[in-house]
């Protein structure tokens, strides 16, 4: 098994940090009326300073090349990196229908937890699902985020070791 495959296999997602959720309410209204879509990130809890096992939602990868408009967002799949630390996927409804589309569930798969963010944005327009899209909880923590340039814990040798592989 690869460093790759090992990462963040088996945790449990603990919730989603404040700061993260509010970058993901503001981008959305500000990609209003398109829908704004991104990937779900985490971070090891114990790098968060929790005394709890599991994954805390920290990031959210913007894919380029994802075009958007009012009714749909869609990313090109060959720019989809193959990141496992992908939880999920985020993205806005501008309509302000705060469920799962058919062509939300068709995207499901990839990740365990899927938030929809609905029009008009505020703190309480937005609900979280799992792969299936049935409602489920993700609580909302107060953390600091990583630094930076911290923030992934492994090297360029890391890298280039599971590439000769």
């Amino acid at each position: 098994m690869g460093l790759f495959d090992s990462l963040f296999r088996s945790s449990e997602i603990l919730g989603i940090a404040e700061e993260t959720l509010e970058f993901a309410l503001e981008s959305s209204e500000e990609t209003h009326p398109n829908e704004y879509m991104g990937f779900l990130r985490g971070t090891e809890a114990a790098r968060l300073d929790l005394d709890r096992d599991g994954l805390v939602i920290t990031d959210i990868l913007v894919v380029p090349g994802t075009e958007t408009n009012s009714v749909s967002a869609t990313v090109k799949t060959n720019q989809i990196p193959n990141d496992v630390m992908a939880l999920g996927s985020i993205h806005s409804h501008p309509n302000g229908v705060i469920s799962p589309s058919n062509a939300d569930l068709d995207t499901f798969g990839r990740g365990s937890v899927h938030v929809i963010i609905g029009a008009p944005y505020r703190r309480t327009d937005w609900k979280a699902f799992d792969s299936q899209g049935k409602p489920t909880q993700l609580n909302v923590l107060d953390v600091d985020l990583p630094e930076t340039e911290d923030f992934f814990d492994f090297t360029q040798a890391d890298i280039d070791e599971e590439l000769r592989r």
